[in-house]
């Protein structure tokens, strides 16, 4: 099992932000995690990191049960891109350096760069169709361009499981496209590690997303099969309002029914 919580609740002080959540991601799959903000959706996956530890219920990543194994060498297991990492990493860096610097999970890089880490960048740059930013430096590409230099950073350590945390926030339709473009050529790799994608807008889940968890009020809502959880039904159970489902191009957009 690649991620396996069972009956966890976690509580900060006398608030209660996650309540008895239950989530299985088995070999194979991709998952969207779909929640509104305010949901739990960082909560869970810090739960997933480590960084938090569960009042109640237990958590198991990789085949590793929380309590049993070192978080510190798991977390490298891990990828995590979030728009929150661009505002920590220096702006003056070039990008092939960016991307290196995920190998050591480093802001700034230190390390001897080697001939094998200036190809894997590469290869990692051209998968996301960001070659062409060679030898840029960071400041001065656009923020979907920023989003995929992150992806390929976080690539670069080879990790199981990869977790794109909200990655189209920001962007452009345009811009959002080509992104998702980028997302789903990675997915549909064969050596692709395990990809969660973390988003409020369904629009978003691409079929490459096999399955899809609800969360809304540190509660699962719905869990399995996106096509079964996505539908006009679970949506408006989802969202506690009345939605209706319609399906372009085998993604799914939601418009208040009337």
């Amino acid at each position: 099992m690649i991620i396996d919580i069972q009956h966890v609740t976690w509580r900060n002080g006398p608030l209660t932000l996650l309540k008895d959540v239950s989530w299985q991601v088995s070999p194979g799959q991709h998952w969207a995690l779909l929640g509104l903000n305010g949901s739990g959706k960082t909560t869970l996956l810090n739960l997933v990191n480590g960084y938090f530890w569960p009042s109640e219920g237990s958590v198991s990543v990789l085949g590793h049960r929380f309590g049993e194994v070192d978080l510190r060498v798991l977390r490298k297991e891990i990828g995590w891109v979030s728009t929150s990492l661009q505002e920590k990493l220096y702006a003056t860096d070039r990008t092939q350096n960016i991307v290196i610097s995920g190998k050591h999970a480093t802001i700034g890089l230190y390390d001897q760069v080697s001939e094998a880490d200036l190809d894997t960048a590469r290869s990692l740059m051209e998968t996301l169709g960001c070659a062409h930013l060679w030898d840029r430096e960071f400041r001065t590409c656009s923020q979907g361009e920023k989003q995929k230099l992150l992806i390929a950073r976080a690539l670069m350590a080879q990790p199981r499981v990869l977790i794109l945390d909200e990655p189209c926030n920001g962007l452009d339709l345009f811009s959002r496209e080509r992104l998702l473009a980028s997302i789903k050529y990675l997915a549909e790799r064969p050596d692709a590690p395990t990809l969660i994608y973390v988003t409020h807008h369904t629009e978003e889940i691409l079929p490459a997303f096999t399955h899809a968890l609800l969360i809304r009020g540190g509660e699962v809502v719905r869990s399995g099969l996106t096509e079964d959880v996505l539908t006009s039904d679970g949506l408006s159970e989802f969202f506690e309002s009345p939605v209706a489902v319609e399906k372009h191009g085998e993604r799914v957009y939601v418009r208040v029914a009337e």
